[in-house]
């Protein structure tokens, strides 16, 4: 374990869980990194691949960011009564200034705050949080034939380089 918290890289990544349809639904301004307060159980249903982020969502309440709709899975080897509850909501850990410069995006240009994925790195429970705006019908169909247009592009590429 390095001292140095800054040569964290993206290998270091173990993803368990991501958001797909995040990027399809939401046009991504700006991406964030946050802790997350589990509790024991909810750490070891995470590390079995147990969560699922489909409907999750971020809001700032009382100035602090809560994640609220992820669902994490009782963890199998636990008795009814250490388990915990699936779709509680969950503190994210970011800094002050952070929190309020993403609320008061969210409140002027309202935009919503998507997690994306749920990744360990260093033993550590991590969230990426992104900060979007929503896609229209006719967004989601001009982005769908942006890139149906550039892979036409690097078909004719590659074919006229062999």
């Amino acid at each position: 374990m390095s001292g140095n918290r800054g040569t964290d890289h993206p290998d270091d990544r173990v993803v368990v869980a991501s958001n797909r349809r995040a990027r399809r639904n939401y046009e991504v301004l700006d991406t964030f990194e946050c802790g997350i307060v589990l509790a024991g159980t909810e750490v070891k249903s995470l590390r079995d691949g147990g969560a699922q982020m489909g409907d999750a969502y971020a809001r700032v309440r009382n100035d602090e960011m809560w994640l609220m709709g992820m669902h994490i899975a009782p963890w199998g080897h636990a008795s009814a009564a250490m388990g915990h509850v699936v779709d509680r909501s969950r503190k994210l850990l970011m800094h002050r200034a952070e929190i309020n410069r993403l609320r008061a995006r969210t409140e002027q240009d309202r935009l919503q705050l998507i997690p994306l994925s749920i990744y360990f790195t260093e033993g550590r429970a991590k969230l990426e949080l992104a900060l979007a705006r929503g896609r229209r019908l006719y967004d989601k169909r001009q982005a769908i034939r942006k890139r149906e247009t550039d892979r036409e592009a690097q078909r004719a590429i590659r074919h006229r380089s062999i």
